[in-house]
């Protein structure tokens, strides 16, 4: 029996996180206390001068500990709007914008309150435009060390950090992405670049980078 993935929250998380959905089944931390600059709040898409880091800002909690469940969005700043600005100037062009954006745009309009929603939600529907089928559960306790039967992910899908293919199974599969020609191939940016670029594709790739 082939271990469970336990992951943190993701926003838009990056390819190699969608191919640990793929797989069927997940747990998601509820109860690791919120760091800073990981794929909790931020996301990489390719634009027209090279890779783009955007970030959701979240309310800021002085000298308190905060669980992953209970962080709340900020919105002091017009970070939605400038976020779809963002996205409309890197894939307009792409293969598939058009085909996702009525879908997706209600993110970058509609205010969740807490940063776990609003990662669900988008996950969620991300799984099903692409055809994943998962089952999501969630930690009820913080253990440094997990059950025997998951595979502990969440230190190793990082922004900082490149796939580990001996442990988490999954490998890079290059694919056409929106300004290659200047940039070359750019591994494990936002599943929202392997939507744009692949469409329907996209589950095919996930595949891949899986052995299937």
């Amino acid at each position: 029996m082939s271990e469970t993935p336990l992951l943190c929250q993701a926003c838009f998380g990056p390819v190699e996180y969608f191919a640990q959905l793929s797989k069927g089944k997940v747990i998601i931390e509820s109860y690791s206390h919120y760091t800073r600059q990981t794929y909790r709040n931020r996301y990489h898409i390719m634009a027209a001068n090279g890779p783009l880091s955007l970030t959701v800002p979240v309310e800021k909690e002085k000298n308190k500990k905060v669980y992953d469940k209970d962080v709340k969005i900020a919105y002091h700043t017009p970070w939605q709007h400038n976020h779809w600005h963002s996205l409309v100037s890197a894939y307009n062009s792409s293969p598939f914008f058009q085909f996702y954006a009525d879908e997706l745009e209600p993110f970058f309009t509609k205010k969740h309150t807490r940063l776990l929603d609003f990662n669900l939600d988008s996950t969620r529907l991300i799984c099903e435009l692409i055809g994943i089928n998962v089952e999501i559960n969630f930690t009820e306790d913080f253990f440094d060390s997990p059950k025997n039967d998951s595979l502990d992910l969440r230190e190793h899908i990082h922004p900082k950090k490149a796939i580990n293919a001996e442990l988490t199974g999954t490998s890079t599969i290059p694919y056409k992405q929106v300004f290659d020609e200047r940039h070359g191939f750019q591994p494990n940016l936002s599943i929202l670049d392997l939507l744009f670029n692949k469409g329907p594709e996209a589950s095919l790739i996930l595949d891949e980078m899986n052995g299937l």
